[in-house]
């Protein structure tokens, strides 16, 4: 075969997939860590002789089995999953409103009323801390996970109606102006018409929004004080790091079991995910 139909077959691998090729290497390289890690034995892993990226003594689940009889793991994956589903379904749906009301709506105040919103989201976490402990206790909240619930929203709720409000500018008006000549109301415009247009936007504020749920830590960690009411975030760190003392493979373990569910959803939905966020940072 001549050299110019050579380099012309391996041009796609060597102009596309070579260039990527190390940032997807440093993208998977601590997922691979943690399976590595978890896999191995103490007797291998405290052994500073050993390869630490690879298993030389044979895999062992060990450190599964530690989290399923020894802690309350299995408590915590359900409550963060009950949190991250609640919060989720909350957040998207005010954020859903809001936007359709800031996009298609036309009233005093809808510009300064957008522009608040992307403030608010600007804002971080943390300066948001005391008067949300200061709510949550005078709602007798402490100590439950209705105090994630209500909290987590506030940081959800502006990018939500902030990326959705951009992907609805996107749809052209005359699709609900045609349902509502023939008959529908706005709300059925909305739900009929609107709604699975935005479908896109929706899942990428629906993954967004499970995914800051699931991994929120500050909040867990101060709200909730009993055990049995942890999330996996707080729940895993505290009972696995007693003192100056780590227990990695479970650690380990644990991150990688509590990374399963957010990995499953990307890869069914990235898609939507990558067309919800470009669709929304132009106007059609």
């Amino acid at each position: 075969m001549s050299s110019p139909g050579v380099l012309r077959r391996w041009r796609p691998f060597l102009t596309g997939h070579l260039p990527v090729l190390p940032f997807v290497v440093f993208a998977l390289f601590p997922f691979y860590h943690m399976v590595v890690t978890s896999l191995k034995s103490d007797a291998e892993l405290y052994n500073p002789l050993k390869v630490p990226l690879w298993i030389e003594e044979g895999p062992t689940l060990a450190h599964y089995g530690l989290l399923a009889q020894e802690t309350l793991f299995p408590r915590w994956y359900l409550n963060t999953l009950a949190v991250s589903g609640l919060t989720t379904a909350l957040s998207v749906a005010i954020g859903l409103l809001a936007a359709y009301a800031l996009a298609r709506l036309r009233f005093r105040g809808v510009i300064a009323f957008g522009v608040a919103i992307f403030i608010t989201y600007l804002v971080p976490p943390t300066l948001l801390f005391l008067p949300l402990a200061i709510v949550v206790n005078q709602l007798g909240l402490s100590d439950s996970l209705w105090s994630l619930v209500v909290t987590y929203p506030t940081f959800l709720v502006p990018f939500n109606s902030w990326l959705l409000m951009g992907y609805l500018r996107t749809i052209p008006k005359e699709l609900e102006e045609c349902a509502m000549i023939d008959g529908c109301n706005r709300v059925q415009a909305l739900l009929r018409i609107i709604l699975p247009v935005a479908m896109p936007g929706i899942i990428c504020a629906l993954l967004f929004s499970f995914t800051f749920s699931w991994g929120e830590f500050l909040y867990s960690l101060v709200f909730i004080s009993s055990a049995e009411r942890r999330t996996l975030a707080v729940g895993v760190v505290s009972d696995l790091i007693r003192g100056d003392v780590f227990y990695w493979g479970s650690l380990m373990a644990g991150a990688v079991l509590a990374s399963l569910p957010i990995v499953v959803v990307y890869v069914l939905f990235m898609d939507y995910y990558v067309k919800g966020l470009t669709a929304g940072s132009v106007k059609g």
